[in-house]
Order: structure tokens, then C-alpha cells, then sequence
């Protein structure tokens, strides 16, 4: 195991997909502890790194003082990649890529409240700014917070988890991560052997509304569209069903390649051209050996796919 902070899950395989060399302008969108922006740099190519969480400066000044102007980190959410690139001065992208969902370095973090397994205020935000898992908890009525649950965590349970958080709240409001975690645990039964921990799902659910993770990763996909040059290299790294649906679903779109229906219920075509082609068919796994030393990499799925010269579809 690594003493970094955060390993970057399918390096190889990111990079052989970005294909960067020297004189390149890549855009590391999630950058983080900057594992991918390191190695990206080492090819020679130039780098501007996104992140909204404001912790990352210290990794940030730490690249920016072994290779100088060659990186520079815009604090942003990569939603705002378009006008990142924009505030960059860069006159033109030749790759963009996302790591999406949690660091090991925020779950890591208890102050940050991410983790059900650590004590920590019930936080959640990327960001510091915004509504946070508490204000959800303990302001919404039971049918949004049971619709996120159910949507962003797939529970199935989600009603009676939510009819527990109101319960709970009426004699005294959640604040902390391990309280909410025991209420949700009673609530569905107690672990009893289960292969994951009863609170995860609810966890994740709350991570990604408090985020707007999905609404993030739509805007962000529409905006590497916009800015990436002809021939530019999009790749996407995700580690949950619900991203890697968007990703599949706006790359399908993208290359044309969305199913035609049938004579009974014929689709329109669409008059567009495609503004991608697929890198390769499909989607990439980490290998046996990185899942055994890395245990996010088990669920992760990658997607590539390089940019033609068709005009940008827009945001939905």
C-alpha cells in the first residue's frame, strides 16, 4: 500500500487513453492530491488542474514547485470547465479527464463528515459553501428525502430510512456522522453479516445531492464537449452505476450511436453530427493486481473517446 494520500485509480490505463505528450494542454478535472496531473507533467505536457475543495492547495503548491508554469489550479467545480479553460489563457485543449465521485482523502478526513466509519460533523460538502448533509437531514420533508435515497443511494429501503431520520430529528437534530449512521443501521435491521455497511447507501445518496455530483458530471461532460480541440482525448474514470450511465449514455449520443428503434416505433434521427468517437468499445476495468492493492479500484469502470470536428451539441 501507498503512503500518499489518495491513489489514482487505473493510471496506466488513463494515460495510454489520453495519449499526452509534450507541447499538450490537458485538463486534470478532478485533481485532488494530483496523481494524474503528476504523471500527465511527466509527459511533457502542460496541465490545468480543477477542484472545488479548497484542501488541495497544499498538493497543488507542491506540483507547482517542481514543474513551475507548466501547471496552474483553478478553483472550480469542473461543471465549469468551459470557463476554466477560458480563465486559463490556453488557446487550445487536447485532452480532459474526470475522476469522478469521493476521494480517500475527504472519506479520510472526519472534520469533512463523508464517512460513516469516522466521527465527524455531518459536513459532506466538496466544497465549503452550500447546504450540507445536516440541513437535508433535518429540513426536508420525508418525500425528497426519501425520492434522493432511493435515486442516489439505490435503497431499497429508502422510505423506512427516511420515516427514522424524521422520528429521530423531532426530539434532537442530527449533527454528527456516526449518530446519523447507528439511526439508519436500526432502521434496516442492524449489519448482520451484510457485505457493506447498512448506513452506505444513505451515505452515498446525501454525498451526491449535498454535491450535485451528477448534475456536476452532466454539465462537465457538455463542457469538455464545447473545448475540446479536433482529435482532443476525453476520458472518464467512475465507481458507481449512476455515473457511468451518464458517461455511456452521453457518449452513445455523442457518436451517433443511440439505437434506431423499430418500424413500429421508429426513433428520429437526429440531424447533429457526432462530436465523438470511441477511444475503444465499451468500458475498461482495473486490473486483479490494482484491485488487490487498491480496493476503490475494484468498482471502477473507464470510458474514453476523442473529439471530431463536428459542431458542439450544447448542454442539455
Amino acid at each position: 500500500m501507498s503512503d500518499k494520500p489518495h491513489l489514482s485509480v487505473m493510471l496506466p490505463e488513463v494515460l495510454a487513453a489520453l495519449e499526452a505528450k509534450t507541447g499538450d494542454v490537458i485538463i486534470d478535472a478532478t485533481f485532488g492530491a494530483g496523481g494524474y496531473t503528476r504523471a500527465i507533467l511527466a509527459t511533457g505536457a502542460e496541465v490545468i488542474g480543477l477542484d472545488r475543495d479548497p484542501t488541495v492547495k497544499v498538493h497543488a503548491d507542491a506540483v507547482k514547485a517542481e514543474f513551475g508554469d507548466r501547471f496552474q489550479l483553478i478553483q472550480t467545480p469542473f461543471g465549469d470547465l468551459d470557463s476554466a479553460f477560458e480563465e486559463s489563457g490556453k488557446a487550445k485543449l487536447d485532452g480532459a479527464v474526470f475522476d469522478i465521485g469521493v476521494s480517500s482523502m475527504q472519506l479520510d478526513q472526519a472534520e469533512r463528515g463523508f464517512s460513516f466509519m469516522r466521527d465527524g460533523p455531518l459536513d459532506m460538502r466538496m466544497a465549503d459553501t452550500g447546504e450540507t448533509a445536516a440541513d437535508i437531514v433535518n429540513n426536508w420533508d420525508h418525500g425528497p428525502l426519501a425520492h434522493i435515497i432511493k435515486l442516489y443511494g439505490e435503497e431499497r429501503q429508502a422510505g423506512r430510512v427516511a420515516s427514522a431520520i424524521l422520528r429521530r430529528r423531532a426530539e434532537q437534530p442530527f449533527t454528527r456522522t456516526l449518530d446519523l449512521a447507528e439511526v439508519v443501521e436500526k432502521a434496516l435491521g442492524g449489519r448482520r453479516g451484510a457485505a457493506i455497511h447498512p448506513a452506505t447507501r444513505t451515505f452515498q445518496a446525501l454525498r451526491i445531492a449535498v454535491n450535485d455530483e451528477l448534475g456536476e458530471l452532466e454539465r462537465g461532460l457538455a463542457a469538455a464537449e464545447a473545448k475540446l480541440a479536433p482529435g482532443g482525448r476525453l476520458v472518464v474514470v467512475t465507481f458507481h452505476s449512476l455515473e457511468d450511465r451518464i458517461v455511456k449514455n452521453f457518449l452513445t449520443e455523442r457518436t451517433g450511436n443511440t439505437p434506431a428503434g423499430s418500424r413500429h416505433a421508429p426513433v428520429a434521427v437526429d440531424p447533429r453530427k457526432p462530436t465523438f468517437t470511441l477511444k475503444f468499445k465499451g468500458a475498461q476495468a482495473a486490473t486483479e493486481e490494482e484491485s488487490a492493492v487498491n480496493p476503490r479500484a475494484r468498482s471502477a469502470k473507464l470510458r474514453a473517446a476523442i473529439r471530431t470536428d463536428a459542431p458542439a451539441w450544447g448542454r442539455a
